[in-house]
Order: structure tokens, then sequence, then C-alpha cells
């Protein structure tokens, strides 16, 4: 015949064994929602980047006194506004400037496009690209000072 506690003791060898695989299964799943937030945080922060440098480019445009400075303007405001906030386009920076209506109280139209690796994007090892397009419209201001 056994004694009780050695028939307590036999009940008890896989105690807390699924708490421990629970929690192995737990930060596996929460390490994947953590990528997929940080993915879908800095795929949206790239497309506000070429937002900004959208607008930051008719800005600039819009202060020039010809076409051929606001369209130079454009490209090279877009252009470092996007490489100082990391958005490093794949296949080129496409900026074009509508500057057909460049005068006091017109406005000024710019449209930036740029296809991003999104491995570069995510700064994590995704596939694949996207193609962010923003635009945006200035007014040209009626006083200015010395427009050449």
């Amino acid at each position: 015949m056994t004694s009780p506690g050695q028939m307590r003791r036999r009940g008890c060898g896989d105690g807390g064994a699924v708490t421990s695989e629970m929690a192995v299964v737990m930060v596996a799943f929460l390490a994947g929602f953590l990528m997929l937030v940080v993915y879908a945080g800095r795929v949206g922060q790239a497309g506000n980047d070429v937002r900004s440098a959208a607008h930051e480019a008719a800005r600039a445009a819009s202060l020039q006194a010809s076409p051929a400075r606001a369209e130079d303007a454009a490209r090279q405001t877009a252009a470092s506004n996007l490489s100082t906030s990391g958005v490093a386009c794949a296949d080129g920076l496409s900026v074009t400037a509508d500057t057909s209506n460049l005068v006091p109280g017109g406005t000024v139209t710019v449209t930036v496009s740029c296809t991003a690796s999104l491995a570069d994007v995510a700064s994590l090892n995704v596939p694949g690209s996207r193609t962010y397009t923003a635009s945006a419209t200035e007014v040209v201001d009626l006083f200015t000072e010395a427009r050449e």
C-alpha cells in the first residue's frame, strides 16, 4: 500500500506546464504584433513625409519669380526634405510643378511621387515597394519684396 503523500506527488508531475507553454506562445504573438504595429507606423510616417515634402516644395516654388526657378526650387526642396526624413526613393523622385499661374495671387501646385522599398521604410526585412504620391497647392504672395 502507498502512503497518501506519494499519491499526491504522483499527480503533480505536469503542474504548470500549460502556463509555461502559454507564456512562450504569448511572447511570440506579442513580438509579431509589435512588429506589425512598427511596420504600419513607419509606412504611415513615410506617407506623411511625402505630403510634407510636397507642401514645402509648393511653398518654395511659390516664392520664385520665374517658372523655371520655381520648378528647380520645388525639386530641390522635395529632395532635401525626403532625404532629411530618411525616405529613400528606390526608382527616383518625381516632382512636377504646375507653374502656369505663377503670378501674385495665383497658385502653384506641386506633386511629389516616390516609390520606396518597404524594407527601407519599415526597417524590417519586408519584400516589395510602395508608391507614395502627394500634391500641395500654395498661393503666390500678393506682396513680395524684389521678385526677380
